[in-house]
């Protein structure tokens, strides 16, 4: 069995889970839950790639750029690995995004990863004004991007002349730290076409929010486009809230306007609600992904603060003395 990691998304502003009135506050607030996850264990911290919150939360919250956020933590960060959950590919040029990811691995002395996907949110898009192409054309602009950003990190002068990017006689230095680079972790869902780039390029696949029958099914039909037996890690990002006991949740209900849902339909909205619960019900529901071939779990805590990173660190305990 692969060793299970587990990494941490640091609060941004996506869903509304910044502390603090002021930004500078907040910021402080994202430091220091970094900080405090390394010292209970966590392996990589991650941030969302967008520039407004997820649509159901208000647009005029505060909410940190990802690369920016990821190289201010970067300085803080001694051990745990840094990434994005996942880049949106279409708001850089791959050669740039090439030179800041190399630049990250740098300043972390190798301890940065690239996740990247095609893109999704459509509001965002028109808002910052992106085109918003296709799922089949933002899919091969991905597929372009990453080998171009494998070429700069890898070759002395990178030439590449696509359908949607080019690169002429492109030099890229630092290179990375990593040899041959850093982890490319493509997340997405789409089956016909996203899956095919990532059974070519992935260094690890990544599923937002699925069920294990869902992961599963992916994981299969990665394994069916892998014509080449390429060693690929399989992770997924999952919300957890980790309550002491059932009553607990009850509070949490009716705090929010949930009350007329049992507890069982309230856990099954927060999709699926496998990882939460008591510590007991978050062990249960990653061993279930565990079995189907996940080894990399990214947690988006809907609570967070010291004292529930303290007691996730007897999940982390629990599966990396069970490997």
């Amino acid at each position: 069995m692969s060793k299970i990691k587990f990494g941490i998304v640091i609060p941004q502003g996506w869903r509304d889970d910044l502390i603090g009135t002021s930004s500078v506050t907040q910021f402080k607030y994202s430091r220091n839950i970094a900080i405090e996850a390394e010292k209970h264990g966590f392996d990589s911290a991650y941030t969302y790639d967008h520039f407004i919150p997820h649509y159901r939360y208000p647009r005029t919250g505060n909410f940190f750029e990802c690369f920016t956020l990821l190289s201010a933590m970067s300085t803080e960060l001694k051990r745990m690995k840094i990434g994005q959950i996942v880049t949106c590919n279409s708001y850089r040029n791959p050669a740039l995004l090439a030179k800041m990811v190399a630049t990250l691995d740098v300043i972390t002395n190798g301890r940065a990863e690239l996740g990247i996907g095609a893109g999704w949110f459509e509001e965002e898009y028109v808002a910052y004004g992106y085109h918003y192409s296709s799922d089949l054309v933002r899919i091969t602009q991905l597929e372009e991007s990453i080998r171009i950003i494998k070429k700069l990190w890898t070759q002395k002068i990178t030439n590449f002349f696509g359908k949607h990017y080019s690169v002429k006689d492109a030099v890229s230095y630092p290179k990375p730290i990593q040899k041959p680079h850093p982890i490319v972790m493509i997340g997405g869902s789409g089956e016909k076409y996203l899956l095919k780039v990532a059974a070519k390029y992935a260094d690890r696949y990544n599923l937002y929010f699925g069920s294990p029958e869902e992961m599963k099914r992916k994981i299969s039909i990665l394994n069916g486009y892998n014509s080449h037996n390429r060693k690929i890690e399989n992770s997924i990002v999952l919300p957890c809230l980790i309550v002491q006991e059932h009553e607990q949740l009850k509070k949490i209900m009716k705090k929010i306007g949930k009350q007329k849902m049992s507890v069982t339909e309230f856990k099954n909205s927060i999709a699926g609600g496998l990882t939460v619960g008591t510590i007991d019900d978050v062990m249960n529901g990653i061993s279930q992904y565990v079995n189907i071939g996940v080894n990399h779990f990214i947690f988006h805590f809907l609570q967070i603060d010291s004292s529930v990173l303290k007691e996730f660190s007897k999940v982390i305990k629990k599966f990396k003395t069970s490997v």
